[in-house]
């Protein structure tokens, strides 16, 4: 590196001065003041010649003895500082191949951007760890002159760029009022100016040396680095334990473990200290860093906060004792998706979720996709949320974008997508891997089919941090073991599933019912109806529209399952009771539900042939048979003055779950439910005098899908929530 090389500031003046007087003169480069006023006068022109352009020859340099040498790493910008001091430089230019100093490695954090400004301190804090742009020792004969350093883009000339001038103020002066205020009470001010990261660190840890004593532990700990000429990059002490770690380069990890254990054999031999590791895996280092961060409360909780959210493990974790940087040390694996993570926490760049849509050809899929495109610059000017589509997938194609994490443009027909070139054969764990090795640390997927198999992933992605929506209700009234797995790594993962619209669509139901649960509230009851296909049904059917002709009539308006006899059987609605009741804490499964199926065995089990639309041409002809009977069975209610509903039950005390036609009258919720409305009664100990009702349109793909970019929206905030 850099680090020692010194310059020797006198004798380099003095033969700088010399070369000014002496050769420079010869040569032409400038003419001495005399010359220069004699020249003047007979020529103005030529008073230039007392403004010269010099070009000098970087990186190399000589010993006070003339032996060549080099001033290494990054030795053309410190050969640019020292002359700048020398020459007591009004301003330093730096050209780089970017746009100044970014706030993270673009490569890594695409939405990147340059810092305008910066302090010196700030700008050696980023390079210590790891921005590539400068190197710290290079600016120091700027920061002992006071001279700004400009660092600009040779290829977009026309940028400003990054200026570097100025001191941090000292932690005396920004204690000096004592007082402590939450960075996100000053709206619109960031406290951190960059993210950077050290790649490739390893972690030498000594444990349990208390038997010697903590100070000397600590001496004999750094001294033996020391004598091995090791790069020490970050030291974390627990004195309750005289155990200390150290992150040093990884080359160096295996040097630096043998000096330790040398210095400690007889401590080993005695058992006085308990064991000296190295980590085997890469680590890394990442560091937030800024002058804003001293005496502002909240600046660490929203960088830790924004690693767990995105999974990411700390190993160490060290705040310099200027409080202008917290650095802490992660998987090596996990590097670039803990950068992009906190560099959203602080708003350095918008909530990005990277979503993955299965079943983005069906109704409910592509609703979802207009509407995500309707949507898009709403989401960004209002919420700073952007939604980056990198995979979409029908039955049997699928496409991602071409690299982890790129983002397909949505607003092309998705079906000419799923059959061109780049489309591929539906593959699941190719699919998975993709989400695995995506560094955004938001990612969901979007479940918009009614695939048993694909609900069997939902505990491995969120075992990997990835969140899940999911209307179907494959997983949420699956096999138990099943359901309690996916609970499980959910917890365990600081994953979200989120299935709000699983029942009811686009209605706050499962919301209604978690708020009154989380606020104490015990729920007694539930009752209504789930099924948007058979209150419109119901309503619908009369002496003029059978039975037959109002499920066509749903059918048409896409209210009903592709399989309208999951609709008829109960199956749809027991499957949302089972979600509702699992909620509640019950643990019930879908044959522990009394349900009234409308359909006959024969019509229940037929094997239909044909496309969709000969299958539901059928079911409809078959179901003609049932337009007498369910004839006589509204004439029955309507006789009574009520009305058919399916109406289910939950009764908590019981855990008995119950659904069936029911004959209601003017007294029951459900008495005035119109076409394709849903609704749910919530019986609890507050409300006594009369229940909660939820209640509204819920049938169709349109509805449904809300409900979904509304699980999505809830993710968003919950990804938002450390941000301004």
């Amino acid at each position: 590196s850099t680090g020692g090389v010194v310059p020797l500031w006198e004798e380099t003046e003095r033969r700088m001065q010399a070369w000014w007087e002496g050769e420079a003169v010869r040569e032409g480069v400038h003419v001495e003041d005399d010359d220069a006023d004699a020249d003047a006068n007979a020529n103005d022109a030529d008073a230039d010649h007392t403004a010269p352009i010099v070009i000098a020859t970087g990186f190399v340099a000589t010993s006070s003895e003339g032996v060549p040498t080099t001033l290494k790493r990054s030795g053309s910008d410190y050969s640019a500082t020292i002359f700048a001091k020398v020459t007591h430089a009004s301003r330093v230019t730096m050209w780089k191949n970017t746009d100044g100093v970014y706030t993270a490695d673009p490569r890594r954090v695409p939405e990147a951007f340059s810092i305008s400004s910066l302090k010196y301190d700030e700008a050696m804090e980023l390079a210590y760890f790891g921005a590539q742009v400068l190197h710290p020792l290079a600016m120091v004969p700027c920061i002992d002159s006071n001279i700004p350093v400009y660092v600009r883009n040779i290829f977009n000339p026309a940028f400003e760029g990054t200026v570097i001038q100025g001191r941090c103020a000292s932690l005396s002066e920004v204690n000096k009022d004592g007082k402590v205020v939450n960075w996100r009470s000053k709206r619109g001010v960031i406290p951190i100016k960059g993210i950077t990261s050290v790649d490739r660190v390893s972690l030498l840890t000594l444990e349990g040396a208390s038997v010697i004593g903590g100070a000397e532990v600590a001496e004999r700990f750094m001294g033996s680095m020391a004598d091995a000429g090791i790069n020490v990059l970050m030291v974390t002490q627990a004195s309750s334990e005289s155990s200390i770690t150290v992150v040093v380069p990884e080359d160096q990890g295996k040097k630096a473990l043998g000096a330790l254990r040398s210095t400690f054999e007889l401590e080993l031999s005695r058992s006085n200290v308990n064991a000296i590791s190295l980590t085997d895996t890469p680590m890394s280092i990442v560091a937030i860093v800024g002058e804003g961060m001293a005496m502002n409360s909240g600046v660490s909780a929203s960088f830790m906060s924004s690693l767990a959210k995105a999974n990411v493990n700390i190993r160490v974790i060290a705040q310099g004792s200027s409080e202008r940087q917290v650095a802490v040390v992660v998987a090596g694996e996990d590097t670039s998706r803990a950068l992009r993570a906190a560099h959203m926490a602080f708003t350095l760049s918008q909530t990005t979720c990277s979503v993955v849509i299965l079943g983005g050809t069906g109704k409910l899929g592509s609703a979802l996709i207009r509407q995500l495109n309707a949507q898009k610059e709403s989401l960004k000017k209002n919420l700073n949320l952007g939604v980056c589509v990198s995979a979409i997938a029908s039955r049997k194609k699928m496409i991602m974008g071409e690299s982890s994490g790129l983002c397909l443009s949505t607003s092309a027909d998705v079906d000419e997508m799923l059959t061109g070139e780049k489309a591929k054969d539906l593959d699941m764990e190719a699919l998975t891997a993709m989400l695995e090795a995506d560094v955004n640390p938001h990612r969901v997927v979007v479940d918009c089919t009614n695939d048993d198999g694909i609900a069997g992933f939902y505990e491995r992605w969120m075992s990997s941090g990835i969140n899940v929506i999911s209307p179907g209700r494959r997983a949420g009234a699956g096999p138990l073991s099943r359901y309690d797995a996916i609970r499980e790594a959910q917890r365990a993962n600081s994953a979200e599933w989120q299935y709000e619209s699983s029942v009811g669509a686009a209605l706050p139901i499962l919301t209604t019912l978690r708020d009154l649960l989380q606020t104490g509230d015990e729920v007694q009851r539930l009752r209504g109806c789930v099924s948007g296909t058979m209150a419109y049904v119901f309503r619908t059917m009369d002496e003029n529209t059978p039975f037959s002709e109002a499920v066509r009539q749903a059918m048409e308006k896409d209210f009903t399952e592709n399989d309208v006899r999951e609709d008829l059987s109960g199956y749809d609605a027991t499957r949302k009771i089972v979600v509702l009741a699992r909620e509640l804490g019950l643990n019930v499964s879908m044959e522990d539900v009394e349900v009234e199926s409308l359909l006959p065995d024969d019509i229940r089990n037929k094997e239909y042939e044909g496309d969709t639309e000969a299958m539901r041409a059928a079911v409809i002809e078959d179901l003609k048979a049932l337009d007498g009977p369910m004839l006589e069975r509204w004439r029955e209610a309507r006789r009574d003055d009520r009305e058919l509903r399916y109406k289910f039950v939950i009764d908590v005390a019981t855990g008995k779950c119950s659904c069936k036609l029911s004959a209601v009258d003017s007294k029951d919720t459900l008495y005035r439910l119109r076409n394709n409305e849903n609704l749910v009664a919530f019986e609890t100990t507050r409300y006594t005098t009369s229940p909660l009702i939820v209640k509204g349109a819920a049938a169709g793909p349109e509805l449904a899908a809300a409900g979904i970019f509304a699980d999505l929206l809830r993710l968003g905030r919950a990804f938002s929530t450390s941000q301004t």
